[in-house]
């Protein structure tokens, strides 16, 4: 009977996700040069630099419209793009670590302005906390509200280990960088060419295009601007970067173009919010892999998850897909006629996260609810809200159904198929306090709650859950949850939001679930998750002075796998011990496509399915 009631409540729902998806046919463009992306979460914004706007769908768009220095094939290799430019260590001191970035000749922005080595420049107006304070954009130290509204600014190795100004070469083509260190991944820089000019433009008021003459004497209007440390354009340039791109509307008609400046394939023409994204071919792109396709347009869709977007798909109203099917979605993906259906293992791993403390970036807010701290009624009750999480039954009944060999996940440092290094994390990382029966679990989480709420399942704990929405495997997931929680003096309820990425932050929520995609294969990607001020702390975890020295020993310094793994599971049994987080299960890759459309392959990093755009054809 609950079987039947859960199955009930997610077809009603998919029923009122299919009402609300507003799928627009467009099958004959598609043909035509039209590759139209399923996206199950609506685009909040452009920039994802920026504080708090860290969503793949929005770091999709920045993909499609930017080239730097490289990129991630479909192996999870790292490929230099040697069409922009090259990088070498040019000091490899133990104090004085330097890397030369050079701009190939000839590259040339989306405004047919050529590409320089200052345009690398503004990684450092950006990223430097040092930089910052000299030119009067924020002294991060002092909690200052920073002109540049960047996560890089700390979680970043830029704004970690840079030391000093970057010093350009004669013929402007080239920039060294200066580190205090040599440290892992240190490829994996935010350095890419930005724009000045049309940043320096717009800050003077322009709303249109110039000539390339005029765009230049911009630059070097910017240049001068940066060697001098001038405060007042760059103050008004760090408001530019950290609001404009952030509106998910785009008039083609009425937004200054200037914002839209690039070197990828694509360029922004328009975005209504909540629904799409519209590209177009960039004619001028030369600053990455050659374009061997047809493609002359990207529609980005927002479609959500389940029958909706099967439905879609086989009215070619969408090209690609790739997300967080169901067991019944996958077979109906199968079973249309002209799509192409791959799985595999997904790079992204799902997790229930409890706040305990205020989002420390920018939009966050005091947190004084049910699990706030770190006190013992706190963790005790972190403790029993995640031992009382159905994780077998959701992997089981979710996820087992679509790949058999995803096991629950018990680590949140090591994906489970690195079987060697994830068996010996989790026999020593402190996950088993989360392993049993859920019956034994949940008796254990009944008596935690019991010290503090006797009745408490007559009389439950009240917990506010953020449910990201347009997700019909999450909103199962939510139901199960929800319905196991009850026996363990939760009454959970369950807030469904489709805009729900730019909510992580809001204090009015003492829980929540999503995953973390990963975008890169870097030693110390972890550390933004959980150090006390990380920019992807968004549950306010502060687990003080010890784990943030643990989480900047992995991401300061190359570490061989036996260091390495010793480090990861001291950062486990604290973040376990603590009972901030409980991993559920890495995400079974579903990939879905237009069989006419050629050259789409899968990847288990971020972009999954647009990593290799050049290649697509009809």
């Amino acid at each position: 009977m609950k079987n039947k009631k859960l199955r009930l409540a997610i077809v009603g729902l998919l029923s009122i996700l299919l009402a609300a998806s507003s799928v627009t046919p467009l099958a004959n463009a598609a043909k035509t040069g039209t590759v139209i992306l399923h996206e199950p979460n609506p685009l909040s914004g452009f920039n994802s630099s920026v504080t708090g706007f860290n969503l793949v769908t929005n770091a999709t768009i920045g993909y499609l419209t930017g080239n730097g220095f490289g990129y991630y094939d479909s192996t999870r290799t790292w490929v230099q793009n040697t069409t922009f430019g090259s990088y070498k260590i040019v000091s490899n001191k133990a104090t004085d670590f330097r890397v030369q970035y050079t701009v190939a000749p000839g590259r040339l922005w989306s405004d047919g302005t050529p590409i320089k080595g200052i345009d690398l420049l503004s990684t450092h107006m950006i990223f430097s906390r040092d930089y910052a304070k000299a030119a009067g954009l924020g002294d991060w130290a002092a909690g200052d509200k920073m002109a540049f509204n960047a996560a890089g600014l700390s979680s970043s190795t830029y704004s970690l280990y840079q030391t000093g100004d970057p010093v350009l070469s004669a013929d402007e083509m080239s920039v060294t960088f200066r580190y205090k260190q040599k440290f892992p991944d240190w490829w994996l820089s935010p350095i890419g060419p930005r724009p000045v000019h049309a940043y320096t433009l717009n800050a003077e008021g322009k709303t249109a295009l110039q000539t390339v003459a005029e765009n230049e004497a911009a630059r070097n209007r910017w240049y001068a601007a940066f060697k001098a440390k001038d405060t007042d354009l760059l103050k008004k340039i760090g408001t530019i970067w950290s609001t404009a791109y952030n509106n998910p509307d785009v008039n083609a008609a009425t937004t200054n173009p200037l914002l839209w400046v690039g070197n990828g394939g694509f360029t922004v023409v328009s975005a209504i919010k909540g629904q799409s994204v519209t590209l177009k071919a960039n004619p001028l792109y030369n600053s990455g892999p050659k374009i061997s396709g047809d493609i002359k347009n990207i529609i980005q869709k927002f479609v959500a998850d389940g029958n909706p977007v099967v439905q879609a798909l086989g009215n070619g109203e969408i090209s690609l897909y790739s997300g967080q099917q169901t067991a019944d979605g996958v077979a109906a993906l199968k079973k249309l006629s002209g799509v192409t259906t791959v799985g595999g293992l997904g790079g992204a791993y799902e997790h229930v996260d409890l706040r305990s403390g205020g989002y420390f970036g920018s939009g966050g807010t005091p947190y004084t609810g049910l699990f706030a701290g770190n006190g013992q009624k706190a963790t005790d009750l972190r403790r029993a809200f995640l031992l009382c999480v159905p994780r077998q039954e959701i992997v089981e009944k979710l996820i087992a159904t679509i790949n058999p060999e995803i096991p629950p996940l018990r680590s949140v440092t090591v994906p489970s198929h690195q079987d060697a290094k994830y068996a010996k994390i989790i026999a020593a990382n402190g996950s088993s306090y989360y392993v049993g029966t859920q019956d034994s679990l949940n008796r254990r989480a009944l008596s935690l709650v019991q010290k503090y709420q006797k009745n408490a399942v007559k009389n439950p704990l009240k917990v506010n859950f953020l449910v990201p929405g347009n997700n019909a495997r999450r909103a199962a997931q939510a139901l199960l949850l929800k319905a196991n929680l009850a026996k363990c003096g939760f009454d959970v309820d369950l807030d469904t939001q489709v805009d729900w990425s730019p909510k992580l932050r809001d204090s009015k929520y003492d829980a929540t679930f999503f995953a973390w995609a990963a975008s890169s294969t870097a030693q110390g990607s972890i550390r933004a998750n959980w150090r006390s001020d990380g920019s992807n702390n968004y549950s306010g975890s502060n687990s003080g002075p010890g784990l943030d020295a643990i989480l900047d020993d992995v991401f300061g310094r190359p570490m061989s796998d036996a260091v390495l793994s010793t480090a990861f599971i001291k950062i486990e049994r604290e973040v376990f011990g603590r009972a901030y987080t409980l991993p559920l299960y890495q995400h079974p890759a579903v990939t879905a496509y237009d069989t006419d459309l050629k050259g789409v392959k899968q990847s288990s990093l971020t972009p999954v399915k647009e990593w290799n755009f050049w290649d697509w054809k009809y």
